[in-house]
């Protein structure tokens, strides 16, 4: 958990909760592992209790990157710590008291299964994957080649639309193009794409810098802020964009443009959706799809945001979507909706459990149209995100679900080690 992406701190709440599910439970002895340092170098530290019950990802990176901190309050704990030892000894299982700092090395002595509850770079793009199968470490989620396809929104997409499926239209922005001829991509820009405009990050987390541009200022903005040189954005981009303090978009070397999604002259309907789905292994060791009930999303502005999404009492979803007042006809929708998302979930091949955000587009006699916004490979795990209400709809408990994600994982690895046995075998 953890990171060093905007995400860090829903990161870190997924990691809270993947811990306490498993904690409780005498199947497993979960080990808090907080990633640190920056993309250049990793630094992964096990958790004391002390810490990973912070509120805040940054403190608990402070901590661990600067130890005298940590020490001073050791020192005032350590003396209790001894008094109590007979009693944390028998109820606190196996607690750790001291951060510990581990390399990937260490890691595969210590553990039998990383779950990885990382948001963004580089849990989320197949960097971590890489390094755990190198390690021969299993883990959760998707493997190497479809999580490096689904963190980039334009890759993804534009491999959907070959295959058929509807999409905005797309158009990237590049740094270098932008810095050479404002006007000229401006111009191309607004000769291709109708405002309101969608811009996002081509390959961060969901939500991170996502804004609705409603004229060619906005638009010139979000370009100054993306391809800012200092860390904060100028107050006046912040103005014009609308962003509050909290709201980031990051340093980028390009962007997404992206036309509205919304309700046109066919479609009866337009409702914006996220679905959770968890993948099993059947008896010939092919991949079959369990698709949730979708929820609806529901905005407070015109993007949901990232704490709407993920934290308890900042976002509104409804679950099952209101595809249809009558309820027999909103099933039938459902069931079509889900069909259409297990079939792109094959086609990006993705496994042990993921999360998808689209738009379905409601027609006469119930015909629908699923428009994809974006696929997270590895869904945020807080215990206020919708997948937790949409599994447990088929039966579910949280630790259930994590429980089922873990299995997968670790009988998925045991396959390919298994199948890589019989292909070397003369």
């Amino acid at each position: 958990m953890g990171g060093f992406t905007p995400e860090r701190h829903i990161s870190l709440e997924s990691g809270r909760n993947v811990y306490s599910k498993l904690i409780t439970s005498t199947k497993y002895a979960p080990l808090p592992l907080f990633l640190s340092g920056s993309k250049e170098a990793y630094r992964i530290f096990t958790l004391p209790a002390a810490l990973l019950l912070k509120d805040n990802a940054d403190d608990i990176h402070d901590a661990l990157l600067h130890p005298t901190i940590w020490h001073r309050s050791e020192a005032l704990v350590a003396p209790i710590r001894e008094a109590a030892a007979s009693i944390t000894k028998y109820y606190a299982k196996e607690a750790v008291f001291t951060p510990e700092e581990l390399n990937f090395s260490a890691l595969q002595e210590r553990v039998d299964f990383i779950f990885i509850a990382l948001h963004g770079r580089p849990g989320e793009d197949g960097t971590l994957q890489k390094l755990l199968e190198a390690y021969d470490i299993p883990y959760n989620g998707s493997g190497i080649a479809t999580a490096a396809l689904t963190i980039d929104k334009y890759a993804t997409n534009q491999l959907l639309a070959q295959k058929g499926f509807p999409i905005a239209q797309q158009l990237l922005i590049t740094k270098k193009e932008w810095t050479y001829d404002q006007h000229s991509v401006v111009s191309a820009i607004e000769e291709t794409l109708t405002y309101p405009i969608i811009a996002k990050p081509v390959d961060d987390g969901c939500s991170a810098g996502v804004v609705r541009i409603t004229d060619q200022a906005m638009l010139m903005a979000y370009a100054s802020a993306s391809f800012r040189v200092r860390s904060l954005i100028a107050a006046d981009l912040m103005e014009t964009l609308g962003l509050h303090a909290a709201d980031h978009i990051p340093r980028q070397e390009r962007f997404l443009l992206e036309t509205l999604i919304q309700k046109d002259g066919e479609s009866l309907d337009c409702l914006e959706i996220t679905t959770g789905l968890l993948t099993h292994i059947g008896s010939n060791g092919g991949t079959l799809y369990e698709v949730f009930e979708p929820s609806e999303t529901v905005a407070a502005d015109a993007i949901l945001s990232l704490e709407e999404k993920f934290l308890a009492g900042e976002g509104h979803n409804i679950t099952p979507a209101r595809f249809h007042s009558d309820p027999k006809a909103a099933a039938r929708i459902s069931s079509r909706v889900k069909e259409q998302l297990a079939t792109i979930a094959e086609v990006l091949n993705l496994q042990g459990y993921a999360r998808i955000d689209a738009f379905v587009k409601i027609y006469a006699d119930q015909k629908v149209a699923v428009w994809v916004v974006e696929v997270n490979a590895l869904p945020a795990m807080t215990p206020a995100t919708c997948i937790f209400h949409q599994s447990a709809l088929n039966g579910y408990t949280p630790f259930d679900f994590i429980d089922a994600i873990i299995q997968y994982g670790y009988t998925k690895r045991n396959f390919a080690v298994s199948a890589a046995a019989l292909t070397a075998d003369p």
